[in-house]
């Protein structure tokens, strides 16, 4: 599907960008574009990989006439780019409005008027019965793609999206915190011990967008199903990773947080077309006639189920460390930090020393 074609990564210097660049570049793609604002992440990026496939583009979401310089001749749209830091939108929350919002949608109008074939939106579970500011604009980010699906013909420009859980290691996240905090000695800040929290590799993350990719239709949020953990039992398994006596300090919940997180909510659930390893929402079709569904309800949304962090699988601290051991970046911190304990992990879990 992507031989000889240009895929656009819009945030392509960040953690996803990094991951879904990498698992294109030795294939037959034509061409991969990474559009950011940081041009020393795309120095970095370009002196790393040396490689003619990688194009870079200097620009920013929120300014429509730099994603149309972007724009020519691409095929496929990878849509990363966000601000996804809780307590930083919520102290900046407009700024999450201008990107989030405001510059999804300049993608996307940009999309449709090249001729783009498909968008596919990055979205987050905090987008699922949002208590911050982030979640709620990356819920109203969901609306605009949904509602943006609508005024093309999926034949020329297909716009879906996706909603992932907490990506392990991604830049920003607690894990890279924790670890940071036992390599200096500090205690290991946990907010609340019970909270729960989906596990994502970022290689996951990267399948699900490809399945997305390969079954969306109009207007659909792909959902991949993810274990999960508490954030006391992921500390004392970092800590045990690397054989740390660190003290575990709970610090209590911080703004904009919540005790677990939703990746399907009730009237999602009802609809949602389970294929497997992931949920598949369909779009709400219906128009701005309303008239008939003031006298014709849907029963099925008396059900009263989600998806969250609370009902899917529960890792234990065991199965917690095995995961941790999948993550790229936490094998090699391991590895700078206590040579002889990654050797020993390594031939235990088979993985390359």
């Amino acid at each position: 599907m992507f031989k000889n074609k240009i895929l656009l990564i819009t945030g392509g210097t960040g953690s996803f960008g990094n991951a879904v660049m990498k698992r294109f570049l030795n294939t037959d793609i034509k061409e991969i574009r990474i559009f950011s604002r940081d041009e020393k992440k795309q120095y970095d990026m370009r002196q790393h990989y040396k490689n003619d496939k990688l194009k870079f583009y200097i620009g920013d979401v929120r300014d429509l006439q730099s994603v149309k310089n972007a724009m020519h001749e691409v095929d496929y749209i990878f849509h990363a780019a966000a601000l996804k830091q809780v307590p930083t939108c919520e102290f900046f929350p407009l700024e999450a409005v201008k990107t989030n919002i405001l510059g999804t949608d300049n993608v996307l109008t940009a999309a449709i008027e090249y001729g783009v074939k498909k968008v596919i939106c990055l979205s987050t579970d905090k987008a699922a019965y949002p208590i911050n500011a982030m979640g709620i604009s990356k819920a109203m980010m969901e609306k605009v793609f949904i509602a943006k699906s609508k005024t093309v013909d999926p034949n020329r420009t297909l716009i879906c999206g996706t909603r992932y859980g907490n990506v392990m290691a991604s830049r920003g996240s607690v894990i890279p915190l924790f670890i940071e905090q036992i390599k200096s000695g500090q205690p290991l800040t946990v907010t609340n011990p019970t909270m729960t929290r989906f596990l994502m590799t970022l290689e996951e993350a990267v399948e699900l967008v490809i399945f997305a990719f390969e079954h969306a239709e109009a207007g659909d949020i792909f959902v991949q199903k993810a274990p999960a953990s508490t954030i006391g039992d992921l500390a004392q398994a970092l800590k045990e990773l690397f054989n740390a006596d660190n003290e575990i300090k709970i610090i209590g919940t911080r703004h904009g947080e919540k005790r677990y997180e939703t990746l399907l909510t009730k009237e999602e659930y009802v609809r949602a077309i389970d294929m497997g390893r992931f949920f598949r929402v369909p779009a709400d079709k219906r128009d701005l006639n309303y008239d008939k569904y003031f006298v014709e309800g849907d029963p099925m949304l008396s059900i009263e189920k989600e998806y969250n962090s609370d009902n899917t699988e529960r890792l234990n601290i065991e199965q917690v460390k095995e995961k941790l051991l999948t993550v790229d970046y936490v094998r090699q911190e391991l590895k700078n930090y206590n040579y002889d304990l990654y050797t020993s992990y390594a031939e235990k879990y088979g993985f390359e020393r």
